[in-house]
């Protein structure tokens, strides 16, 4: 049975007492959208557990239970605490509203509503919702593929969980946004995803490597950024200046550029210290774990050299903190 369009549309439910409201919303609406409607709050909550609905509108005076009360208790389920909630109401005092948004709503439209206002409202919201799916999904993406790198390598998944939050953490007290040290926590773990594509003889070599075989591990930096790809801004973007940099060393000695002090991007500077502190308070097969204080003094040996000084001594005074994530994801 061929399926339509309106099958497909996103389902809002509306919830009022007054038939003749729900009514108007059905004219509003049917024609967009698959639409669910309940005259009380606890008929809403019981049709939106079943049914999920994409958006909820609500009224807020109601016999019974309020519409705050159905907003409280939607957000307290973790099914539907993601589901927007806009009030329609005729209660328009400034403190009415704040009420609402305490409850958990994104929106409010007063009554008596305007049919474009309405269809305005949904639209702005429904696009926020997708928006939010895409963004887990491609976060999604890009964990799973900063595992399989680690994976390859021999490590555990646990070491790009604890890095990316020393780097987040780095990056907050280096003066990061709030969202830009949220796109550095996601990005980090995609710093080595190049070695997917450097041969296990080399990866998993036991001993030393050649000459030829180090220039050729070196370019999984390269093929992170190919993997990747150009990206014009945002989290993707990130990830692949982090692939490309978190070589470099301070002093001009690393690679691939030989790029030295602050020529060296900022997230590039910070994924380097994250990465090796972790690696060195890791047991490997090749060795054991260092303490941390050994692995404090390597940083500020290296103060200078391999990495930014200034990072260096904002890191070592986040200890605390860094301690704190190592004990929460430790190896088993």
């Amino acid at each position: 049975m061929k399926v339509s369009n309106k099958d497909k549309a996103p389902l809002i439910l509306a919830v009022d007492d007054e038939p003749s409201n729900l009514s108007l919303l059905r004219q509003i609406l049917q024609d967009t959208y698959r639409m669910s409607f309940a005259k009380d709050g606890e008929r809403a909550i019981a049709l939106a557990k079943v049914e999920r609905p994409q958006l909820i509108l609500l009224d807020v005076m109601m016999p019974g239970m309020t519409g705050h009360e159905v907003c409280r208790r939607l957000k307290a389920d973790p099914a539907l605490a993601g589901t927007p909630v806009i009030f329609v109401t005729a209660l328009v005092d400034p403190q009415d509203e704040l009420a609402g948004f305490d409850a958990g709503a994104v929106d409010y439209i007063a009554k008596p509503f305007s049919p474009p206002i309405v269809r305005a409202r949904i639209r702005t919201h429904l696009s926020l919702v997708r928006f939010d799916e895409v963004r887990r999904t491609q976060l999604q993406v890009v964990q799973r593929l900063g595992l399989a790198a680690e994976y390859k390598d021999n490590e555990t998944g646990l070491h790009v969980i604890r890095m990316s939050h020393y780097a987040r953490l780095l990056g907050l007290a280096a003066g990061l946004s709030e969202d830009e040290a949220e796109d550095l926590l996601h990005a980090a773990p995609m710093h080595d995803v190049g070695k997917i594509g450097i041969p296990d003889r080399i990866l998993q070599k036991p001993g030393p490597l050649s000459p030829e075989e180090w220039r050729e591990m070196q370019r999984h930096v390269n093929i992170g950024a190919d993997i990747i790809g150009e990206q014009p801004s945002g989290m993707l973007a990130m990830a692949r200046n982090i692939a490309l940099t978190h070589h470099e060393k301070w002093n001009g000695e690393g690679y691939p550029s030989g790029l030295s002090g602050t020529a060296i991007p900022l997230v590039g500077r910070i994924v380097a210290i994250a990465d090796v502190f972790d690696a060195l308070t890791s047991k490997r097969p090749y060795k054991e774990a260092w303490p941390v204080d050994r692995a404090v003094d390597y940083l500020l040996e290296q103060r200078g050299r391999h990495f930014d000084p200034e990072l260096v001594d904002l890191f070592v005074g986040l200890m605390p903190a860094v301690c704190e994530v190592m004990n929460t994801w430790a190896e088993a």
